[in-house]
């Protein structure tokens, strides 16, 4: 079993206890009592100039614990007044030490589009998102059967969040592009080994439909690696680890944005 197989299962035992815990009749009333309406996640990454999508991660699997003295509050917070375009929450317990709990937090501390960066694998998991603040979700290609992403694909639009298809080769690209996905993302780590190779986002762009919003995921760092994405037609890219483990999340993520 390799490291995403070992990571969705977790996901489908975590899924089924809090299935058990909250029926999802009670989570369908407090999709209907969200009040406060969407945030434009799409329209925040097709925005002129790279869009930086900033992400909260305490830990992952291949990093271990990357930062856990700040508040989620103070980094988000961090992440807006540095000139974010959205930011991204990782739900995910076991491996990235993330909640349901993180997404409503940050949903309080910005006014950003929030994306539930998760392991979806069930239409409970879109409820949930709904319920705790999420404007996006993320569905992974590589996690999923075809016939399983097409339906969470529809759902989730049909509940109003928009979707970051994920992929990190041509096959999952074609699949993605079979689904006309608005937003996909290349996510440069390979889930299956976590290993990490820049050279994915340049290789599949060229075979990205014209009129899809790009998202590049994984190991960039830099303005001038950012600058070199905007060149070759990256609309975002999707940081999380650089801006976490920086002295000052707020004047690191200035510098990407080019603000400061």
């Amino acid at each position: 079993m390799n490291v995403l197989e070992r990571i969705v299962a977790a996901t489908r035992e975590e899924l089924e206890r809090r299935r058990q815990a909250g029926p999802q009749l009670d989570l369908e009333s407090a999709v209907a009592a969200r009040a406060d309406g969407f945030r434009a996640f799409a329209e925040a990454l097709a925005r002129p100039g790279m869009s930086v999508i900033a992400e909260h991660k305490r830990r992952s699997p291949s990093a271990g614990a990357i930062r856990e003295d700040l508040s989620l509050p103070e980094v988000v917070s961090a992440y807006e007044r540095g000139g974010a375009a959205a930011v991204s929450v990782l739900t995910e317990g076991p491996s990235f030490g993330g909640s349901l709990e993180d997404l409503r937090a940050a949903r309080a501390a910005t006014t950003l589009p929030l994306l539930r960066k998760d392991f979806i694998v069930d239409s409970y998991q879109l409820l949930e998102a709904l319920a705790a603040g999420a404007d996006a979700v993320l569905l992974i290609v590589a996690a999923l059967e075809r016939e399983q992403l097409a339906s969470l694909h529809d759902e989730a639009t049909r509940l109003g969040l928009a979707t970051l298809v994920e992929v990190h080769d041509a096959a999952e690209l074609e699949v993605a592009a079979d689904l006309d996905a608005p937003i996909i993302g290349i996510n440069n780590r390979d889930l299956t080994t976590l290993e990490v190779n820049l050279r994915t986002t340049f290789e599949l762009l060229p075979q990205v439909p014209a009129m899809a919003t790009v998202v590049a995921e994984s190991g960039f760092r830099t303005r001038a690696e950012l600058e070199r994405l905007a060149e070759a037609g990256i609309d975002a890219v999707l940081i999380g680890e650089a801006l976490m483990r920086s002295p000052d999340i707020e004047l690191a993520c200035r510098r990407l944005t080019a603000l400061d």
